[in-house]
């Protein structure tokens, strides 16, 4: 049964409760933002305060270890949302009465109660800008901040952060491998693993290179025009009710003139026969055609001797492999509908780590899945406008003819940045891929941007060591 006080909890969400006392919905709005991290967050900030230990001041890195198989680079993405989420870190009374309701805290000390209720994000931040190049160990960001703070944000700076930089480095490579001039177009929305992940996938695909969504929503809230050409349900209800492909046709045209056709539901070479004579009459006109199977190949060559002056699209779980071999075996493509495989595919598998509390620095230690201890900084050298190497250095180094790549983003909880738009993304995500060695680039077989740990790092991660080894009982 629900409880009174899950029952206020879900009156607030305007939600009426079920005698299960599950709310079916499972909506998401702002408000509970706080509310989405993993349990151990919560029980791991109720020991801090027990301890005394709540407001040590913390730094925690995110970064992967590894790169996903045949990635040779991500491209880093997520950050406005992660700023945003930081910004509204909020503990509502309703919140922490369905929380206490649960009894799971029953021994969670009194102070714990009152640190969520006054909770703001009061920390800085440090990140590489959305559309950048980063390699395996290094930090996408860095959260320094009261220790009980830095930890509860993990979750969902890890959620935001490694979705949108798996889709936006799938949308790098879709658009390095297609070309500048190729139309690419994101239709996943339909296979992104959720309505919310539907948006960010949709933002970052558009913000890492791609022309439109076909995802109105994520569109319209990002100032942007949805895309999009017709299903085969329309040519076939059309058909099958006034008699031909060509009367679909000529039904969607009537709404939408010249807009692009679906022409595969039956025989594609015959429906752009019967196009091209109404072209050559005059009698349409046409924004292209899209193709959604078969031998795209031939089809798309031979469409193209049929209506030389339409753009062809071409879709059906394309990704950059198939591309690029659809290029490599001569079709005549223009565009590229890209839905699954962009928005789903081997994840980021980002992590987020303690590095240093109270100054001191730490590390985990446990094989294969070791951590650099410190506060660390990027610094990447270029040779003729190539990215010659990166440097994981510590914060107190300095760049030597290096670039510098976490930047101060939130000081003191306050945004130091204006959001920056779309296009700003873009042009830091194509300009970031020419940068990067063709080796680097490659879709098979690339070799990973190279990582050198500077000899300061070096040496602390040995000093560390010695430490714990020295004092295996020490609390650090």
């Amino acid at each position: 049964m629900t409880t009174s006080l899950e029952y206020d909890y879900l009156q607030r969400k305007n939600l009426q409760p079920q005698e299960s006392g599950e709310d079916q919905e499972l909506a998401l709005t702002s408000e509970d933002y706080s509310l989405l991290t993993d349990l151990y967050q919560l029980t791991m900030a109720a020991c801090y305060t027990g301890e005394a230990l709540e407001q040590r001041w913390a730094s925690f890195e995110l970064f992967v270890r590894r790169l996903p198989d045949n990635f040779g680079y991500l491209i880093a993405m997520g950050l406005a949302q992660v700023l945003e989420y930081l910004e509204r870190f909020r503990f509502s009374s309703s919140q922490l009465a369905a929380l206490q309701a649960t009894g799971i805290f029953a021994q969670a000390p009194e102070r714990f109660w009152s640190l969520l209720a006054e909770a703001r994000f009061t920390g800085d931040v440090w990140a590489v800008p959305e559309g950048t190049a980063v390699f395996a160990k290094e930090p996408l960001l860095r959260v320094e901040a009261p220790l009980w703070q830095a930890q509860l944000v993990e979750t969902y700076l890890l959620n935001t952060l490694n979705y949108q930089t798996l889709v936006a480095t799938r949308a790098a490579r879709l658009r390095d491998v297609a070309g500048p001039q190729a139309k690419l177009l994101e239709f996943g929305t339909r296979r992104a693993f959720s309505p919310q992940a539907s948006l960010w996938a949709a933002r970052a695909a558009l913000a890492a290179g791609l022309d439109a969504t076909s995802n109105v929503l994520a569109a319209l809230r990002l100032g942007q025009k949805p895309t999009g050409t017709m299903a085969h349900s329309l040519v076939m209800a059309i058909a099958a009710t006034q008699g031909s492909e060509a009367q679909a046709f000529t039904a969607f045209h009537r709404y939408f003139p010249g807009a692009p056709l679906l022409i595969d539901t039956y025989d594609p070479i015959a429906a752009a026969k019967r196009l091209a004579e109404r072209l050559d009459a005059g009698e349409i006109q046409l924004a292209g055609v899209r193709l959604d199977s078969g031998d795209l190949v031939t089809l798309s060559q031979q469409v193209r001797s049929l209506l030389p002056g339409v753009p062809i699209l071409a879709s059906g779980d394309l990704d950059e492999w198939k591309i690029a071999k659809l290029k490599a075996d001569g079709a005549c493509i223009d565009g590229y509908g890209l839905g699954t495989q962009l928005v789903t595919g081997t994840p980021v598998n980002g992590i987020y780590k303690l590095v240093e509390i109270d100054g001191i620095p730490v590390m985990k230690e446990s094989s294969g899945k070791l951590t650099y201890p410190g506060r660390k900084q990027i610094f990447r050298s270029f040779a003729a406008g190539q990215v010659k190497a990166d440097r994981l250095g510590l914060v107190t180094e300095s760049p030597v003819g290096e670039q510098p790549l976490l930047q101060l983003v939130v000081k003191q909880g306050q945004r130091m940045q204006q959001p920056e738009s779309l296009a700003q993304i873009r042009e830091r995500t194509a300009a970031s891929v020419a940068s990067l060695p063709a080796e680097v680039r490659n879709l098979d077989n690339p070799m990973p941007g190279r990582v050198k740990i500077s000899d300061s790092l070096q040496e602390l991660i040995q000093q560390t060591q010695l430490r714990r080894q020295k004092n295996p009982k020490s609390k650090i």
